[in-house]
């Protein structure tokens, strides 16, 4: 089974489990409750990215509590 990681509540970057701040933002503020995950390669051409205000590739979580 694989690990959980953090994503953060600010921009919803998925980060490591061990990650003290989010490796995208610096945001503190890192869950492991969170649902759904995407990889954005292509943000400037994703629908996906531009809804979720993503402008960085990478793998982002759907749905973070």
């Amino acid at each position: 089974m694989a690990k959980k990681r953090l994503a953060c509540r600010e921009c919803h970057y998925v980060n490591e489990l061990d990650a003290n701040t989010c490796a995208s933002c610096g945001s503190s503020s890192l869950t492991e409750d969170w649902a759904g995950y995407v990889i954005i390669t292509h943000p400037e051409r994703s629908e996906v990215a531009t809804e979720m205000k993503v402008t960085e590739p990478g793998g982002y979580a759907l749905k973070v509590r």
